[in-house]
């Protein structure tokens, strides 16, 4: 896991940094954790493509302060965990504006430490993703929002949905749903994200499009549609095989 710790009191950052090592030999836990004295030293480098799992950010910090970072990294990536360690209380409801997972009252606890690194340890096992390229961006995609990949010239366009807008428990799903999503181009070719996301329950449907299994609703000879209501074509050649993933996949998740 990587972890970032953003505070420009060392006392404190040391004391952090030490409870987040011991836990990490407590769960056996491989830990790589990066220091910064100040949002601009992080801000310079960061990008989402270094993807980290949680950041630790102390709030009262001169010239940009924590939240105001956090509104910052935010912009950019909506998955990393935010952990705001604070002397108050003040900023809680501003919080709520960049998801933060947590307010630390410092001096920090180990006990709220540890159980704040055990959330996030069950969060990366359930939700992964990848990292994808555009024209001026890197994008940190979670795997189970994608519905499809469509080669399009030289690179790809991911049709992805997000969890406001409806990710359900397909085991049980019946009824279709339709549901907005939205479009990310890419630079990376359909050869290349097949490599990626083959382990992951995803299949070549077409030359052109690539599926995610779990999240579809129904396949007819000549199309698949998913549950948030879209639809792209399946090829003569490779109806059977999609259709064995689908009832492999489900089959799968029936029996657990």
């Amino acid at each position: 896991m990587k972890v970032a710790i953003i505070e420009d009191d060392e006392v404190h950052a040391d004391l952090l940094e030490k409870y987040l090592l011991e836990w990490s030999r407590v769960k056996n836990i491989a830990l790589m954790i990066s220091r910064y004295l100040d949002a601009e030293s992080f801000l310079f480098e960061f990008e989402p493509g270094l993807a980290f799992d949680v950041l630790f950010i102390d709030i009262q910090m001169q010239e940009i302060n924590g939240m105001e970072m956090a509104k910052t990294v935010r912009k950019k990536d909506s998955i990393v965990n935010i952990i705001f360690t604070t002397g108050i209380t003040g900023y809680m409801e501003e919080g709520y504006e960049v998801e933060a997972m947590h307010y630390l009252i410092k001096p920090v606890s180990k006990d709220k430490i540890y159980k704040c690194m055990d959330k996030i340890l069950n969060r990366k096992k359930e939700t992964d993703y990848i990292i994808v390229h555009s024209k001026d961006e890197i994008h940190k995609i979670i795997i189970n929002q994608i519905n499809y990949i469509e080669a399009r010239g030289h690179g790809c366009v991911i049709e992805i949905f997000s969890k406001e807008n409806g990710i359900r428990n397909t085991r049980f799903c019946t009824k279709l749903h339709t549901k907005p999503t939205e479009f990310i181009e890419v630079s990376e070719s359909i050869s290349e994200l097949e490599t990626i996301v083959k382990t992951k329950n995803f299949t070549r449907c077409h030359r052109s499009y690539l599926c995610a299994v779990p999240n579809i609703h129904h396949i007819s000879k000549t199309e698949i549609t998913f549950d948030t209501g879209s639809h792209i074509p399946v090829s003569r050649r490779l109806y059977k095989d999609v259709n064995q993933a689908f009832i492999n996949y489900f089959s799968k998740i029936n029996k657990e």
